[in-house]
């Protein structure tokens, strides 16, 4: 039976009006060029539902009872007869009329990515013919146009195109436009055409769900996945499951995703490719990584992708050691390594600092001429960058395919934190000059390098560059960029003068940037106006008041000192002990203050004492006022030399050839005495020393520090 008439004429259809109005498409009257015709074609999709499924036949039936209805119960006059013009709807040809050269223009237009000149040449076949069907693949490539543009408006026009020219999509066109309406944000239309469409497979059910995923809303996601399961059962598919599962990820419920763990061990999916990998990510999202591991422990035949999820979840949570041990079994399983297996365990040997083993991968990758993505090269640039290995770092972007904004960042921040200004702020310029917009990193990272290399007229110059542009504007962190950049040069007054004045409130990074400005001005009253406010913003950090006690010791103020120390035995701080490592032969030897564990202590002494009588000949004098983080007024009588990074020095000396560069990486933050006693070492030794300290590099070479003495 046919449906009933709708109740008003749709010229005067609000909710076909809104629908123009709302995407913006031109009535058929004025693309066709007739002012006077009243005649306007209502969108399909705002009709109810079973007008969407009737056929072409009954559609026009239906417009003419609409209209006679319409005149009838608006009591209105009927419309001027056309001379012996048969109307529009009559005129639909029943076989699709192609354009060839118009369609193919179009898919041409699609295929080379010009998305906005294919949708205005759809545009241009409405107005010129908007009942003609275009082929199915012309339609294809306009949804995928839509799509990219992620326009509503566009999309609403390829959909209103299919069913004002009488296009019967079939079940995968269906499927495409649903995903169109999705990734474009219309979540209501897309439920319509949803819940309209004639068959929905679970591809259709698949892409529904995941677009509610991808649109942040993970809970009708799982609504639809149970009614597709009370609907199907084991027959949902894991694909379908794989949706559901990712919805739980998002949502972030492990309740949830325990119930389709349920679901996937009753359907037996568990030998499915992409599922454990799923469930093994939703219990990384959620906290429980022993349930991951169980997940993968149980998987029967382990892809690469599992081993790489699993590796990404160690690596997120940050289990370095197990994520190592995993790559282990990993490499004798004999199972393939990826870019992505690569790029994940160059995270992990960075964050243990092993570079030796970063080097054997970064080698054994050009020797087997697999090509690192993206991600893989930005990940051994950043390696490098931070292990003091420059000119490896700058080789490998030199010789990467493609760059993004991340590698660019990577390599102008690793040059800034070793002292290498100028090439920081050349490849700064040599970005721009590519036309490529920076981001606050790149401009934290470039600020950064004029901080520590003392460059304060480039260092305004791009702050000023900076603030200028409105999507760049400056945050906390460029500002206590800015302020150590003016203590550097003497300037505290500018530097006070940027925490005052400046728009954001100040924080802890601000005040410690000022702190380290009046400490090394030997500004008392700054630097303890500055220590003050970072003990009442962190009360709890160690460090705050050893900055402090510090001050009260270089100022010869051991009463205040002896305050700070009663305020942290109150507070039950402790200061954790200093610890300095060195990695000779592939192994790391770890040192600690008045350390004699290691077994040529004896050694490590003796070369120690050697030493510190040839620099005093050179006019090394020791520094009595500065104490370390784990040292108190009361052990200060206790030798500095047995400080840990001294110990670690004199072990290197000692267990390399006599040519070798030393790395020394340390917990702490590097004390005076021992910056002076290594620019002395390099200077009597020839040797150059890399100190990678709590806060920054110190390049130590023939008696000079990269820092400027100024850390």
């Amino acid at each position: 039976s046919p449906p009933p008439p709708l109740a008003q004429n749709p010229t005067q259809n609000p909710k076909t009006l809104a629908i123009f109005a709302k995407f913006q498409l031109t009535p058929l009257r004025i693309m066709l060029g007739f002012p006077s015709m009243e005649l306007q074609l209502t969108p399909l999709r705002s009709l109810p539902l079973h007008y969407r499924t009737t056929t072409k036949a009954t559609a026009t039936a239906t417009a003419n009872t609409v209209s006679a209805c319409s005149v009838e119960s608006q009591a209105l006059k009927p419309r001027p007869q056309l001379p012996r013009q048969a109307p529009f709807h009559s005129r639909r040809r029943s076989s699709p009329v192609h354009f060839p050269s118009l369609c193919a223009a179009i898919e041409r237009l699609v295929a080379e990515g010009r998305h906005r000149e294919a949708c205005d040449a759809l545009r241009d076949a409405r107005a010129g013919a908007p009942f003609v069907a275009l082929p199915a693949s012309t339609y294809d490539a306009l949804v995928t146009a839509a799509s990219a543009l992620r326009e509503a408006g566009s999309a609403a026009g390829v959909l209103w195109h299919m069913e004002s020219s009488g296009f019967q999509p079939d079940q995968y066109m269906w499927n495409r436009v649903l995903g169109m309406y999705l990734v474009c944000g219309m979540l209501a239309e897309a439920r319509e055409v949803f819940d309209g469409m004639p068959t929905r497979s679970r591809v259709t059910w698949g892409v529904m769900m995941g677009g509610l995923v991808d649109a942040k809303r993970p809970r009708g996601a799982l609504a639809l996945f149970r009614e597709l399961w009370e609907e199907l059962g084991v027959g949902a598919g894991p694909r379908v499951v794989v949706v559901a599962v990712r919805a739980a990820t998002v949502l972030g419920s492990v309740h949830a995703g325990r119930e389709l763990h349920c679901c996937v061990a009753k359907m037996g999916m568990c030998e499915d490719q992409y599922l454990p990998c799923a469930l093994i990510d939703m219990y990384s999202k959620c906290g429980r990584i022993d349930e991951a591991r169980r997940v993968f422990d149980g998987i029967p035949w382990r892809s690469v992708v599992a081993w790489n999820t699993m590796l990404a979840v160690y690596s997120l949570h940050g289990r370095s050691e197990e994520a190592l041990d995993l790559y282990h079994h990993m490499c004798e399983s004999g199972a393939g390594l990826d870019q992505f297996t690569f790029s994940t365990m160059l995270r992990i040997f960075s964050r243990l600092g092993l570079l030796e083993h970063a080097k054997q991968i970064h080698a054994g990758l050009i020797q087997s001429g697999l090509q690192m993505d993206i991600v893989g090269n930005t990940a051994l640039v950043d390696l490098y960058c931070k292990w003091g290995q420059m000119e490896d770092a700058r080789h490998v972007f030199e010789r990467m395919p493609s760059r993004n904004l991340i590698s660019w960042n990577a390599l102008i921040a690793g040059y800034g934190y070793h002292g290498m200004g100028s090439k920081a702020i050349e490849m700064f310029e040599r970005l721009l000059a590519e036309g490529i917009a920076p981001n606050h990193v790149t401009f934290l990272g470039v600020l950064n390098a004029c901080r520590f290399s003392g460059f304060i007229d480039k260092g305004k110059r791009i702050f000023q560059l900076m603030t200028q542009n409105p999507k760049t504007k400056p945050r906390a962190m460029h500002y206590a960029c800015v302020i150590e950049l003016f203590g550097r040069q003497g300037l505290l007054d500018e530097a006070y003068s940027v925490i005052r004045k400046s728009p954001v409130t100040p924080t802890a990074n601000m005040w410690g940037a000022l702190l380290t400005a009046g400490r090394m001005n030997k500004n008392i009253q700054l630097a303890r106006l500055a220590a003050e406010q970072l003990l009442a913003m962190e009360p709890q950090k160690v460090n705050n008041y050893i900055v402090l006690l510090n001050l009260y010791m270089n100022s010869g103020k051991r009463d205040e000192a002896l305050t700070v120390v009663s305020t942290l035995k109150r507070a039950g701080l402790s200061m954790s002990a200093a610890c300095s490592w060195i990695t000779v032969k592939k192994k790391d030897h770890r040192f600690f203050f008045n350390d004699s564990l290691n077994p040529k202590s004896s050694e490590i002494y003796q070369r120690l004492d050697t030493l510190m009588e040839v620099i005093k000949e050179l006019g090394y004098v020791i520094e009595e006022d500065e104490l370390l983080p784990d040292i108190l007024p009361d052990e200060q009588k206790t030798l500095k030399m047995f400080h840990s990074e001294k110990l670690a020095v004199a072990f290197g000396l000692i267990s390399t050839s006599p040519s070798a560069p030393l790395t020394i990486n340390q917990s702490h933050r590097l004390c005076h005495d021992c910056h002076n006693v290594i620019k002395f070492v390099t200077q009597v030794t020839k040797r150059e020393i890399t100190v990678r300290d709590a806060s920054r590099f110190h390049h130590f070479k023939l008696g000079t520090c990269s820092c400027g003495d100024y850390w």
